[in-house]
C-alpha cells in the first residue's frame, strides 16, 4: 500500500514574493491583484569591494558614490546561479533585513523564482534545498524566466485592446520570447505558458561580454579602463547604438571620410556618430555624459592633456566613433570577435526550425523582445529587418519590445501570482518537499510527474 502522508497540510499563505533572479540585478516584489512596475524593486545582484576594501552588498551599492576600480563578485555566471554563498548574503540583506522594503517572513510567504532555460539538474536541486531548508519558504515554484512573459498582455503590444484584469493569469497561446540580458541571449518559444524545450536556443553574448569588449577597445585607444567595469558599463548604456548599415557607418567614421570621394559630405555625416564622452568625476559627484564632438576642443585636450571649464573643474573625455556601434554589432555578427555562433536573427530561425511546422507562423507573428540590451537605439529596427529577410515570404512577422523590457519577466510572474488558484497549482509546499524529496520536486516543476 502507498505510504500515507504524516505531515498536516498548512494553510496556503496570502502573501507571494516574485523574484526574477537576474545576473545583473534582482527584480523582486510582492504580488498584488493589479500587478504594476511600481511594486517591482531592482536590487544589484552582486557584492562589490572598494579600493579601501569596504564591501557593499546588494542594494547598498545604490548608495555608493565612488566606483573607481571597484571589484564585483556576481553569484550568477553564464546565466546560472552557481555561488549560493554570495547569493545568500544578498538575499539576506534584501528579504530578511527588517529595514528592507522587501522584508518578509519566509514561513508565511509563497516564493515564485525564475531560472535560466536549460539549467542543470544539480543547480536546480541546490536551489530547491536553499529555498526550503535555509530560508523555509512556505511554498515555492521555479519557472523558466522567458516563459513568464506569456502572462503579460502580449496582443496589446501589437495594437489590440487591453485585456481585462480577470484574464491576467491566462497565458498567451503562442509567443516567441527573445531575452537579451547580462549573461546571454536566449530565444524561447512558449506555447500556452509552457516553454518548448527542444526549440530553445542560446547565444552566449550578453551585456557583460559587450561591456568587456568595450573595455578592451577603450583601454587600447584612450585610457586604461580594464578595472573600471562600472564606468564602462554606464558609458555603454549611454553611447552605444545598433547600426542598420554597419559597413556604411564604418566608412563614415573612417578618418572622417578621407577614403571617400566626397570628403565634405562624409565629414558632416560622421559628426552624427562621433561624440565626446565626458568621464565621471567621483570626487565631485558628476556623472558621465556624452556631448557633440568638438574637433578644436579635442585638439587642445590632446595637447594639454586636460581641460578646465569656466567653473575651474578639470574634466577628461574620450572621442568615440565606431566604438559606439561596433560593440553591439556582436549580437548580430559574433564572428567579428571569432565566436563560432550564429547571430541573433539566425538564432531565431534556428529556434523556429525546432518547432512543428504548424506553430512557426504563429510564433513569427508574436515575437516579444525583453532584456536590457534591446533598449539600445536601432536594436529593434535591425532585428526586424533581418528576421523579415530570413522568414518565409508568406509569413507575417511582428516584433515588439515590451514596454518595460527589464521588468517584463517580473510583471509576468506577478500576473501569475495574482491568481491564487493558478499560483497554488504551480507551487510545491515545504511539507511536500520534506516528504517526497528534491527529485520529486524537480519532476513536478518539469511537469513529468503529477501530485
Amino acid at each position: 500500500m502507498p505510504r500515507r502522508s504524516t505531515v498536516h497540510e498548512q494553510p496556503f499563505p496570502s502573501r507571494s514574493l516574485v523574484v526574477d533572479n537576474g545576473a545583473y540585478s534582482i527584480k523582486a516584489g510582492f504580488a498584488s491583484p493589479t500587478p504594476d512596475s511600481t511594486n517591482c524593486h531592482l536590487v544589484p545582484n552582486c557584492l562589490a569591494r572598494e579600493r579601501d576594501r569596504r564591501v557593499w552588498v546588494g542594494a547598498e551599492i545604490d548608495t555608493c558614490r565612488d566606483f573607481g576600480e571597484m571589484a564585483f563578485r556576481r553569484p550568477v555566471e553564464k546565466g546560472y546561479l552557481v555561488n549560493w554563498e554570495a547569493e545568500k548574503a544578498i538575499w539576506d540583506s534584501t528579504f530578511l533585513d527588517p529595514k528592507s522594503k522587501l522584508h518578509c517572513d519566509p514561513d508565511e510567504t509563497n516564493l515564485l523564482l525564475t531560472e535560466a532555460p536549460n539549467t542543470m539538474a544539480a543547480l536546480q536541486a541546490n536551489c530547491d534545498q536553499v529555498v526550503f531548508e535555509e530560508y523555509g519558504f512556505a511554498t515555492y515554484s521555479r519557472h523558466i524566466g522567458p516563459s513568464l512573459n506569456a502572462y503579460n498582455d502580449i496582443q496589446h503590444l501589437f495594437g489590440a485592446s487591453a485585456r481585462g484584469v480577470q484574464s491576467s493569469a491566462t497565458p498567451a497561446d503562442c509567443v516567441l520570447v527573445i531575452d537579451s540580458g547580462f549573461s546571454h541571449t536566449t530565444v524561447t518559444p512558449v506555447y500556452k505558458g509552457r516553454p518548448i524545450h527542444q526549440a530553445i536556443r542560446r547565444l552566449d553574448i550578453g551585456g557583460r561580454l559587450l561591456t568587456n569588449y568595450l573595455k578592451e577597445i577603450l583601454s587600447i585607444r584612450h585610457y586604461n579602463l580594464i578595472n573600471e567595469e562600472h564606468l564602462v558599463n554606464e558609458a555603454k548604456e549611454k553611447i552605444c547604438f545598433v547600426s542598420n548599415d554597419f559597413k556604411n557607418d564604418l566608412e563614415r567614421t573612417w578618418q572622417n571620410g578621407s577614403r571617400t570621394s566626397n570628403k565634405r559630405q562624409t565629414e558632416d555625416e560622421a559628426k552624427e556618430i562621433v561624440i565626446d564622452y565626458v568621464l565621471p568625476d567621483y570626487n565631485t559627484g558628476i556623472q558621465g555624459y556624452m556631448r557633440p564632438h568638438d574637433p578644436s576642443l579635442a585638439a587642445k585636450v590632446k595637447k594639454m592633456g586636460a581641460m578646465a571649464n569656466p567653473g575651474g573643474v578639470v574634466e577628461d573625455f574620450m572621442t568615440l566613433g565606431n566604438e559606439r556601434f561596433a560593440v553591439p554589432e556582436l549580437l548580430f555578427n559574433p564572428m567579428d570577435v571569432g565566436m563560432r555562433e550564429a547571430g541573433l536573427p539566425e538564432t531565431v530561425m534556428q529556434s523556429l526550425s525546432g518547432l512543428p511546422s504548424g506553430l512557426r507562423p504563429a510564433m513569427l507573428a508574436n515575437i516579444v523582445v525583453v532584456g536590457g540590451n534591446c533598449r539600445m537605439d536601432g536594436f529593434m529596427e535591425r532585428l526586424e529587418t533581418e528576421v523579415r529577410q530570413l522568414a518565409p515570404a508568406e509569413c507575417i512577422v511582428r516584433i515588439a519590445r515590451a514596454p518595460n523590457p527589464v521588468e517584463s519577466t517580473w510583471l509576468g510572474g506577478a500576473s501569475l501570482a495574482a491568481d491564487p488558484t493558478a499560483l497554488k497549482a504551480s507551487q510545491v509546499t515545504r511539507q511536500e518537499y520534506q516528504e517526497h524529496g528534491s527529485g520529486w520536486v524537480a519532476r513536478i516543476f518539469n511537469r513529468t510527474a503529477t501530485r
